[in-house]
């Protein structure tokens, strides 16, 4: 199998006018095929070559036939034109672009656009496409790698977060990474003039989630059993519902102690040993696993993620016509710390 080509990969050889006859973007995140096609259609083409010699198409619009021969063209007055369909997940017959891939037109840069899944990378349009292009496979990100692309993001922008305020954001806007992008351009956007570091009471201001009763401050309550605080925490949950919904705090306690589960099978149990097990980008990150895992058993993590999963239907009135999710909450919270 050939290796998979990475985004920064693709990125640096653009930046190197290291051009492919084809680039074909899929998966199931958004974000990465955008960036890349938008970028090949900024810098590639001068906007006078980009009258003549640029051509966007959508999937539902066109049909394979009509890509091929827009391919096939020469341009006029610049040294490269560029097909680009976008949508191509609804393009008809798609395989059938590879007749045209296994002799492309080497002054045409055809970019496909298909999102929302991936083609077979067994069939024969897959094996042409890597063989005299660039095949791209977009993956969603594990939660525990959103924090990583918060941090990424901004310092190409040049800026700064404090990992409290990362968590924050990956809470609130979850694996959304388009909406991510947006949220972390506003808050760039309101930053003081001179300052060039997002803090948890900028995003406060500015976002709208509290730094001090938010999701993350529930979890570390609960690794540290911090009754008081969990408390505090579930009654501004109840009295903000529109801001704190269940579901968003039941998915972010399951994903939790479901990898406290898993970082009980870790070869070594120190950070390092930890974060590699669980995937993590760095260490720093297993240190609420380790902590949790010197106040909760095995056997009650176990438990506790049956009660999430048992609390989970009840919001969703299995079993439960009419308790309300601040009272569902609270029950779960009582068990897991109890």
């Amino acid at each position: 199998m050939a290796k998979e080509v990475t985004y920064e990969e693709i990125v640096r050889n653009l930046k190197n006018r290291i051009y492919a006859p084809v680039y074909f973007l899929m998966g199931e995140e958004d974000y990465y095929i955008d960036r890349i096609a938008d970028y090949i259609i900024d810098t590639v083409l001068s906007e006078t070559e980009k009258e003549f010699n640029l051509t966007v198409t959508y999937g539902a619009d066109t049909d394979v036939a009509n890509v091929i021969n827009a391919a096939k063209r020469y341009p006029m007055m610049s040294e490269y034109q560029m097909v680009v369909v976008k949508e191509a997940q609804s393009l008809k017959r798609i395989e059938e672009l590879a007749f045209y891939l296994q002799k492309p037109q080497k002054s045409t840069i055809l970019v496909v656009c298909y999102k929302h899944g991936s083609i077979d990378r067994r069939k024969k349009l897959a094996a042409e496409i890597e063989k005299n292009g660039v095949l791209f496979e977009s993956r969603k990100l594990k939660d525990s790698q959103i924090p990583g692309f918060i941090s990424s993001y901004l310092k190409r922008k040049k800026v700064e977060i404090e990992p409290k305020a990362s968590e924050m954001m990956a809470e609130f806007v979850g694996a959304d990474l388009n909406r991510m992008a947006g949220e972390l351009e506003k808050l760039i956007l309101t930053l003081p003039e001179g300052a060039r570091r997002i803090t948890p009471e900028q995003i406060e201001r500015n976002i709208g989630i509290s730094k001090d009763y938010n999701n993350f401050e529930l979890r570390s309550a609960l690794v540290e059993k911090d009754v008081l605080k969990a408390n505090k925490i579930i009654k501004y949950f109840e009295e903000n519902p529109k801001n704190n919904p269940l579901q968003m705090t039941l998915a972010i306690l399951f994903n939790f102690f479901s990898n406290l589960m898993l970082a009980y099978y870790a070869p070594e149990k120190s950070d390092q040993g930890i974060a590699a097990q669980l995937g993590l980008k760095s260490p720093w990150q297993a240190k609420e696993y380790m902590a949790a895992m010197r106040r909760y058993s095995g056997v009650k993590v176990m438990q506790i993620i049956h009660a999430i999963r048992e609390c989970d239907a009840r919001s969703k009135g299995i079993g439960n016509p009419s308790t309300p999710d601040g009272e569902l909450l609270r029950d779960l919270i009582y068990f897991i710390l109890h």
